[in-house]
């Protein structure tokens, strides 16, 4: 027994030693040693019936952010060191070099390094060099820059997740160069955004992953668009117009405005010119081509597919747009009265 107390006082000696030579050694942990315990509580959770509740120490869940959906948010090593510290000459000058070796221009050079005067140089050499790995040329990847300077806030690593994740979507390089330059914010978007227009795509509106790769190759600013309005446009297609999957696909008919569609569409419909196919697909007229209704100009669309004065178009779209106000207020005024109903029937 007095082995044994002899044992445990050498050994609370040490550990009393062992803490102050650490202490010795990096000053911060005396400054832990005296925090209060709270700011150190556990994340535990609390039974509560048959569910786990949270703890009163853990932080409300609205203020913290899930790290896949923190990638918009986080600063990259290079800007949090570098940032406001004025590169040296001979930086400056090994980045330039190396953005001729890459083939820009002096004035290409320019330009980039004034897009933000605030991110090191080294950052935008480390940023261009990953565009270029994805089989970019040069001018494309000046022009992505200037159309969207977020991306100067990305790290490498965040550049490397997203490419990946586009690539699992079948957007690989040959593809990712049409998407880039059409939405260079696809490397900025929040990942939720995206997983919920992919979604949509292919739960709601039942186009197959093939269908959805050439979608968001032709038209890659469809990520960009809210999940239950793109929808809305893919049944208006479908039920309204009689369109098909594949129609839809291959006329770009998702990178149009819904109103710009309804407009022309309607009017076509109300001069006797558009049909909606009926359950075989035919119709009494034959219709347009899609291309001829919504990818040319306005002036095109009047003169070559309706066949009608821009004067009697204006008016048209005044009196559609009165008729879908009206409508607005219509299904409002009966939302109200359904849930009245409701707290009656509750009462």
């Amino acid at each position: 027994m007095a082995s044994l107390g002899r044992q445990v006082c050498e050994w609370h000696r040490l550990k009393a030693l062992s803490w102050a030579c650490l202490s010795r050694r990096t000053p911060h942990l005396r400054e832990w040693k005296g925090k209060s315990p709270p700011l150190f509580c556990k994340l535990t959770t609390v039974p509560d019936g048959e569910h786990l509740r949270e703890s009163s120490c853990v932080r409300p869940k609205k203020y913290v952010l899930e790290p896949e959906y923190r990638t918009h948010l986080v600063q990259c090593p290079h800007e949090e060191q570098k940032t406001g510290v004025e590169p040296k000459p001979l930086e400056l000058e090994k980045v330039t070099s190396s953005l001729r070796d890459m083939g820009f221009d002096e004035a290409h050079i320019n330009s980039l390094l004034s897009i933000q005067p605030s991110v090191h140089p080294q950052q935008l050499l480390d940023i261009i060099s990953e565009l270029l790995l994805l089989g970019l040329h040069p001018e494309p990847v000046f022009v992505a820059m200037k159309k969207s300077p977020q991306l100067l806030k990305l790290s490498t690593m965040q550049m490397k997740r997203r490419s990946s994740y586009l690539r699992k979507l079948g957007l690989g390089e040959g593809k990712l160069k049409r998407v880039l330059h059409g939405c260079p914010e696809v490397f900025t978007m929040r990942q939720r955004d995206m997983d919920s227009v992919v979604k949509v795509l292919k739960e709601k509106c039942l186009f197959t992953v093939q269908q959805i790769t050439e979608l968001l190759h032709r038209c890659p600013g469809v990520f960009q668009e809210d999940p239950s309005e793109l929808e809305y446009k893919f049944q208006y297609a479908y039920f309204r117009m009689g369109l098909k999957h594949l129609d839809i696909v291959r006329s770009d008919f998702l990178q149009y405005s819904i109103t710009k569609i309804k407009q022309r569409h309607m009017y076509l419909e109300r001069l006797g010119r558009y049909q909606t196919p009926d359950k075989k697909g035919q119709t009494q007229i034959p219709n347009p081509l899609l291309k001829d209704i919504l990818r040319v100009s306005e002036e095109e669309f009047l003169a070559r597919t309706a066949y009608s004065s821009a004067e009697e178009f204006e008016v048209f779209k005044k009196l559609l747009d009165q008729e879908e106000n009206e409508s607005e207020s219509h299904a409002s005024e009966e939302e109200e009265g359904e849930e009245e109903e409701e707290e009656e029937d509750l009462l």
